[in-house]
């Protein structure tokens, strides 16, 4: 008589088929848990959870000692990689219609692979007529904080109040434009703006290639995005992401852009 081995399904199934089975793994990645813990964070019954441990176990992803379950090596390098994707599907399904028409190529292969620390983010649809309230709201914001670092390829037509106001409230400020407003700047900018330059709280800087998005820009509290849709039209959504993840990723892609500007120290 031939035995013919059990056919495993494959892992993927295994983990992505059953939300318990996901949110085991997830629960078992700082040690070994017993099955009250278990029972008590699904919230769900023993007769109910016992037939996904099994599962689980028989796929060599957790074993269990008495009544208490811990992640094998396998186990725990499957939920090492989950957590960032999760996290990252997290971003994207908190609107998909606007992640899918984005041109993120601006952001640097190993940010994007990072995109899950932007976090909770709020999509901003304002109408023309309140772009200057929208913008007025974050200037408010960025008086509160001790800097403020921008990236943009466009400046208000009242950037010299911005400014003014900013250094006022004691704001290091750190603007890194593009080539185009540099060129702009060298020959518009009005006296004012020239003298705002020489404040030792501003710090301007232009980038020496081509930016393909809007702007982005990050206080003390949170990042706020322009990005352009994928055939590089422009619109007035805003991306809002608040927290000290999105943060440090913000600043991080402010030095990716900042390795490649020069200073400005007069126009």
């Amino acid at each position: 008589m031939i035995v013919v081995p059990d056919m495993k399904k494959p892992l993927l199934d295994v983990i992505f088929a059953s939300e318990k089975r996901k949110k085991i793994l997830l629960l078992l990645q700082d040690g070994p848990k017993q099955m009250e813990f278990l029972l008590r964070s699904l919230d769900t019954t023993r007769q109910a959870l016992l037939p996904q441990l099994k599962t689980l176990e028989e796929h060599y992803l957790l074993f269990h000692f008495g009544d208490a379950y811990e992640l094998t090596t396998i186990g725990k390098l499957t939920a090492k990689e989950m957590n960032p994707l999760l996290k990252s599907l997290e971003v994207f399904d908190s609107d998909i219609d606007y992640w899918g028409t984005r041109k993120l190529d601006f952001v640097p292969p190993h940010l994007l692979k990072r995109i899950n620390e932007l976090g909770k983010c709020s999509i901003i649809n304002p109408p023309l007529t309140d772009i200057h309230a929208i913008q007025a709201k974050f200037l408010k914001a960025n008086k509160r904080s001790d800097s403020i670092f921008v990236v943009t390829t466009f400046f208000f037509a009242n950037y010299n109040t911005l400014f003014s106001e900013l250094i006022e409230s004691n704001v290091d400020i750190h603007f890194i434009i593009d080539p185009s407003l540099y060129e702009k700047l060298q020959t518009e900018t009005d006296t004012g703006l020239r003298e705002i330059i020489k404040n030792k709280r501003v710090h301007l800087f232009v980038y020496n290639k081509k930016m393909e998005f809007i702007s982005f820009a990050f206080n003390d509290h949170c990042i706020l995005m322009r990005v352009l849709e994928s055939r590089g039209a422009n619109d007035h959504k805003m991306l809002v992401c608040p927290g000290q993840s999105a943060l440090t990723w913000g600043k991080e892609l402010l030095e990716y852009y900042l390795k490649d500007s020069k200073p400005i120290t007069e126009l």
